[in-house]
């Protein structure tokens, strides 16, 4: 799905070439569309820029920031030491979880202990939610599966765990499954940070100035939301996969909130540690330069 923005203005009625196209990719979920409402139906605008709209999953998004495909994408944290060259970070955008994050899921009640050593389907290799179990359980085995197939397969028995990701995170136990670890959980009594999963990083080459205009459009369609709750929810809605909207306005506000108009100093340094957790770990094979635009 893509979605087309349009500028504002005079430069509405001026030569198209006076207008910059801005390549944004995003995730299909109702809490990256709440954030990208203002965007995405004009009610935030930016004389002078166009911005369009692509809609992936986040493992595929990780995967096209890679090969530097979009201006401005949505990533997982733990994809971010492998883009770092072409990208930064931007400074709002950010879904963190303040105790609360992936879990780990299974058909029959295992202790976290037994989950080590079962084979454990996974949304995604450069996901957040892997670097985290593989922090939590150093080594365990994994499949990935799309993460929206995750509670299905289990349900049919195709293995003995899941790691589960975005509204997975409220519907597990109505599916009857169980929850072994809450891995923002964990994270939170290691460390006493939160856990930041995924944020929106920016091209280096667009330069300083327009960088800047992005981000604070970026801001500025997250605070229309939450000051528009309403509405956004609604347009969310459509990405909510089978969510009621009591269901859903409690997903978004999990994911877009405060925070997401600013990391804070412990979000940022939540971050950077774990980044370089994942690095002295192992994990990530490339430390991790973290800087904010």
């Amino acid at each position: 799905m893509t979605v087309v923005s349009e500028p504002a203005g005079k430069a509405e009625t001026n030569n198209p070439s006076d207008v910059r196209e801005i390549t944004v990719a995003h995730s299909p979920d109702s809490d990256d569309a709440f954030m990208f409402y203002g965007l995405a139906t004009n009610k935030v605008r930016v004389p002078g820029l166009r911005f369009t709209h692509t809609l992936c999953d986040i493992e595929t998004l990780n995967q096209k920031a890679r090969a530097g495909v979009y201006d401005v994408t949505a990533i997982s944290f733990h994809a971010y030491p492998y883009i770092q060259d072409e990208y930064t970070l931007m400074a709002c955008g950010g879904s963190v979880g303040e105790g609360y994050g992936p879990m780990v899921v299974s058909p029959r009640p295992f202790t976290p202990d037994e989950i080590r050593a079962k084979r454990i389907a996974v949304p995604g290799k450069l996901t957040t939610a892997y670097l985290a179990l593989q922090l939590f359980a150093p080594g365990v085995e994994t499949e990935v599966v799309p993460f929206d197939q995750i509670i299905p397969q289990l349900l049919e028995g195709k293995h003995a765990a899941g790691l589960i990701i975005h509204e997975g995170q409220l519907t597990y136990d109505k599916a009857g499954l169980h929850r072994v670890v809450d891995l923002g959980r964990w994270w939170q009594k290691m460390t006493g940070l939160p856990l930041p999963l995924g944020g929106n990083a920016i091209r280096r080459a667009l330069g300083p100035k327009l960088s800047l205009a992005v981000t604070t459009a970026l801001r500025d369609s997250i605070q229309y939301a939450l000051d528009h709750r309403e509405e956004a929810l609604s347009y969310a809605m459509q990405f909510a996969r089978d969510l009621d909207s009591a269901t859903a306005d409690r997903f978004v506000g999990m994911y877009v909130n405060e925070r997401t108009l600013d990391y804070g100093a412990d979000g940022r340094e939540a971050v950077r540690r774990l980044l370089d957790m994942g690095h002295k770990a192992g994990i990530i094979g490339i430390e991790a330069r973290v800087d904010w635009v």
